[in-house]
């Protein structure tokens, strides 16, 4: 005879639910839920920057500063007329270098200091930490002074000497070459390395040779008096001088047929073309004279 068995669950609606227990527990456990972070504060530092303008001016621009001219130029990388000059059209002309006061009335930071970060940081290389001890600003403001001071050099001397040379400019330039023993010349061209600190590791071996460190190469023509009239930056440093000259413009209005022309004579042979002095790397060519 068939026999059929039941299975009967008898639930207790009085009982409690035990996933509703566990949540009850894991909400009586302070330890499990995340506290709310503390905001911080930003730290104020009083770093006395009139003290810093008061040292700055004793050290270089007062009428019997502590360092004497040649300092000077070796620390801002030009003379002292050069470097007031410029703090002054900046002064005068750039709203973030014209003086301030803030809204309890103290002056804010001079363009003098503004200007002596900038220069420290394009002069050496540093980061811009290193000028807080000495100028008395910080380094956000440090960064943000270069970042000024670079625009504002390029917007209000770019137009002046971010240029290629005028007509008057060669006449003058041939006068002073063949004045000094050479016609017909107009600057040197030449290759310098710039070690580059933070190349990338990937990048290491296409920027490095001889001594390891990688670099960037600068061309650049220059005349007696240190005007650059060209400059071609970021070729890797693997390149010698040939390999750059074939990438650079710098005789790209003479190929283009826009090139000024200029007259002059040597040993009786008429010249029609300008030329530049180099070493002894350079091919023998017309434009260029080794």
């Amino acid at each position: 005879m068939a026999s059929s068995s039941h299975y009967h669950y008898n639930q207790n609606d009085d009982d409690d639910d035990p996933f509703e227990n566990i949540f009850e527990d894991f909400l009586e456990i302070p330890d499990i839920l995340p506290k709310p972070r503390e905001r911080k504060t930003r730290i104020f530092i009083e770093r006395n920057r009139e003290e810093g303008q008061d040292h700055l001016w004793n050290d270089y621009f007062s009428e019997t500063p502590t360092f004497p001219h040649n300092i000077f130029r070796r620390r801002f990388r030009m003379n002292k007329t050069l470097f007031l000059r410029i703090v002054h059209r900046l002064e005068q002309e750039v709203d973030y270098f014209k003086p301030s006061e803030d809204a309890t009335g103290r002056s804010s930071l001079t363009a003098l200091q503004k200007c002596t970060a900038a220069i420290r940081q394009l002069a050496y290389g540093g980061g811009a930490d290193t000028v807080d001890e000495y100028v008395r600003l910080g380094e956000t403001t440090a960064r943000k002074c270069l970042h000024q001071f670079t625009n504002a050099i390029i917007h209000l001397f770019g137009d002046e000497y971010l240029r290629s040379p005028t007509p008057e400019d060669l006449q003058r330039l041939l006068y002073i070459g063949e004045q000094r023993g050479f016609p017909g010349m107009v600057g040197s061209i030449d290759c310098m390395h710039w070690e580059w600190k933070n190349c990338p590791a990937a990048w290491k071996g296409m920027y490095s040779r001889g001594t390891g460190k990688p670099t960037i190469v600068l061309e650049a023509v220059a005349d007696y008096d240190l005007w650059i009239w060209h400059a071609f930056f970021g070729a890797p440093g693997t390149m010698n001088d040939l390999n750059i000259l074939d990438r650079s413009p710098v005789f790209d209005d003479v190929i283009n047929g826009i090139a000024p022309q200029v007259n002059f004579y040597v040993n009786g042979h008429p010249y029609h073309l300008a030329y530049y002095l180099t070493d002894g790397i350079y091919p023998d060519l017309s434009l260029i004279h080794i």
